[in-house]
């Protein structure tokens, strides 16, 4: 009853449709909730591994050169949008529990000021990396023979930064209100948008009628048009009549009470990622002493990697929300009983993953190496230790959902940093510089810090868990 108040007094009635998904998000039997808002972003996120495979393979028949650009130019993509990543998701926790709490007035504001926030630094990104791109990626060291071609195409790859910014924030908004079906289709319009202009690239190429630089430079410009194509839908939901939250420049409300939430969620998630994906690039420099080949060994590794750790990631994603949105509806017990279903549920399905893709592997790095023995056996080597961290890495994907989900970024920032900085790149240095054994340092290093970080992960979790029902909120 307080809730239907609340959403009259604010003048902001929600559909029919929306108003039940609330409720069995509030009240619903809890595993029938998790998997209603979390398949559709499971679904997403193993079809986005697919066709992120489906990318390298493009990029494999173009050459090993070009699948080593995009593998080092990926990580400093990741690097650049972690800012992007750290706004929608501190945005989308305080939106969930506005949400969660049935004021809905406050939800429209949120969710307007998130937004117009976005394209003002995404812009600003934009503009101050432009100009840099050389001397940035000479700064990293990118390997030589892949820098020319490599500093085009990052520029092209930065441009659809305005557009992931938009995108990545709208998609936030309707994660926080449970509208879980309208991120996969949008992004399954990206990814086969994107597909379909990759191979249009590769055809050209294989048909003479572009060179390899210039096939290899359209990668980015399809992802720049498919990104364009979700930022005219999300423009169109969000300032559509029929959204009663729909945004407003009138409704921004750059204000304390919303800034200074926002920023202690969103900067830890931003460091977060920002950090961690530097540190990949430091893993990929340190990899590229041993040839630029094995850059794109450990980037085709990590993809086949994702077959087992995509799924938990769509049900962190869900859990998240869904714990956010129970503790604006003041209902802790609830929201940590979604954290314990969802660690079985991760635990569970990166156990089959694992399995399949043991069975398939050489088949799947044969598809990559297109004939390349050395490549093949680089990117078996790695992949033969990686693989054996996926149920580790399930329950950490698990944890993050639950530190999340109570808004704890800076712990879940700090677990990331020990994966990378402790558990990895020393790991890896160590491997390099005082052993002989090469390409296997590397694949080593990855099963040491993914598996480490998710046993630390359970450990934090207990503890957490612990401190929350001793002080009784």
């Amino acid at each position: 009853m307080a809730n239907a108040n609340s959403e009259t007094q604010d003048k902001i009635f929600l559909s029919e449709k929306e108003s039940r998904r609330r409720e069995m998000i509030l009240n619903g039997a809890p595993t029938k909730t998790i998997f209603y808002i979390a398949l559709p972003l499971v679904f997403y996120n193993s079809l986005h591994q697919v066709f992120q495979l489906v990318d390298t393979l493009i990029a494999a028949n173009m050459s090993a050169g070009v699948v080593s650009t995009v593998s080092f130019i990926a990580q400093i993509e990741t690097m650049l949008f972690a800012i992007g990543t750290g706004l929608s998701l501190g945005g989308s926790i305080l939106i969930s529990r506005s949400y969660g709490a049935g004021n809905m007035e406050k939800v429209r504001e949120q969710i307007s000021t998130l937004f117009f926030a976005g394209i003002a630094i995404g812009a600003f990104i934009l503009a101050l990396t432009l100009p840099l791109a050389y001397p940035f990626l000479k700064l990293i060291r990118m390997p030589q023979d892949l820098i020319g071609q490599g500093t085009l195409y990052f520029m092209l790859a930065i441009t659809a930064i305005i557009f992931q910014f938009i995108n990545t924030i709208y998609l936030a908004t309707e994660k926080s209100r449970g509208n879980t079906k309208i991120i996969m289709w949008c992004n399954m319009l990206v990814m086969i948008a994107k597909t379909i202009l990759n191979f249009c690239a590769i055809c050209l190429m294989k048909n003479n009628l572009v060179s390899l630089n210039t096939a290899m430079l359209l990668l980015p410009v399809a992802t720049i048009i498919s990104q364009a194509s979700l930022t005219l839908i999300a423009l169109i939901n969000l300032t559509s009549k029929k959204n009663p939250l729909r945004i407003s420049v009138k409704k921004c409300a750059f204000k304390k009470d919303f800034l200074v939430p926002l920023a202690n969620l969103s900067i830890p998630v931003f460091l977060e990622k920002f950090i961690f994906a530097f540190g990949k690039v430091i893993v990929n420099s340190m990899c590229a002493s041993m040839g630029s080949t094995v850059v794109g060994a450990l980037g085709v590794s990590n993809r086949l990697g994702g077959f087992s750790t995509n799924p938990p990631t769509g049900f962190q994603e869900a859990e998240s929300s869904l714990i956010s949105q129970n503790l604006g509806n003041q209902n802790v017990k609830r929201a940590l009983g979604i954290f314990y279903r969802t660690l079985l549920i991760n635990i569970s399905i990166a156990s089959v993953f694992l399995a399949l893709m043991l069975i398939f592997k050489d088949n799947i790095i044969n598809l990559f190496a297109k004939g390349d023995a050395k490549f093949a056996a680089e990117i078996n080597t790695i992949y033969t230790y990686e693989c054996w961290d996926s149920v580790l890495i399930s329950i950490n994907a698990s944890v993050m959902g639950l530190l999340y989900g109570f808004g704890k970024t800076r712990i879940s920032m700090t677990l990331n940093l020990i994966r990378l900085f402790i558990y990895r790149i020393p790991p890896l240095f160590l491997l390099l510089n005082f052993t002989n054994i090469g390409v296997p340092a590397v694949g080593i290093a990855m099963l040491v810090s993914n598996g480490l970080v998710g046993i630390t992960s359970g450990i934090v979790a207990i503890f957490f868990i612990r401190k929350i029902r001793k002080s009784k909120i």
